[in-house]
């Protein structure tokens, strides 16, 4: 019951739209190094739920220096990738799909570390909340919720990295990655802002 506990908790908050899965999607329809992407998401979902579990969650929400420093830091990656959206997003002729010149894997998972360990809501999401949900099954059952969680995460970000590509007629052309680019700088700027004033 745990494990399928965790596994429907954390599969109900990770699907929502936001900065990490934005990101995972557009490097699905580029199919540019997504076997990477989606492993660096789940494995730090991993770390993050386990290290909810084991207690880290109470000091990060008893560290208000700890989460201001989430909070500014990842605002402010977040501000700088939807002046990227929204520059591509002005130059639809570079943004065919199978036009153009890949990142190097090295960028691209620093990248994406930097959405996931940048994010504030990722720490009170895995950390504090799946983290207290988790310990309120047990000793035993907890580490099953823990289970349940990291499968979730795991069954989406492969989901999403690798079934996205099924998309690639629509992105075919630069008119649909214009209006993704623009839809992800929207998003981003909402996120940062957000993430400010709370």
């Amino acid at each position: 019951m745990s494990l399928l506990a965790g596994f429907a908790t954390t599969l109900a908050m990770i699907v929502a739209i936001g900065a990490q899965n934005a990101f995972v999607l557009r490097q699905g329809l580029r199919r540019e190094h997504v076997l990477p992407v989606v492993l660096v998401c789940a494995l730090s979902d991993a770390v993050l739920i386990s290290a909810g579990i084991a207690g880290l969650g109470v000091l990060i929400s008893t560290s208000p220096l700890a989460l201001s420093i989430a909070k500014y830091g990842g605002a402010t990656f977040l501000l700088a990738y939807a002046a990227f959206a929204a520059r591509r997003a002005f130059r639809p002729t570079t943004l065919a799909a199978t036009d153009h010149t890949p990142a190097a894997v090295r960028t691209v998972v620093v990248t994406c570390l930097a959405f996931t360990w940048l994010n504030p809501h990722v720490y009170l999401d895995t950390v504090v909340l799946l983290g207290s949900l988790a310990n309120q099954h047990g000793p035993d059952a907890r580490w099953l919720y823990g289970l349940g969680s990291v499968t979730a995460s795991f069954t989406w970000f492969f989901a999403l990295g690798f079934l996205s590509r099924r998309l690639a007629p629509v992105f075919a052309r630069p008119r649909a990655w214009q209006v993704l680019d623009t839809t992800i700088a929207l998003l981003m700027a909402t996120l940062a802002t957000v993430m400010l004033v709370s």
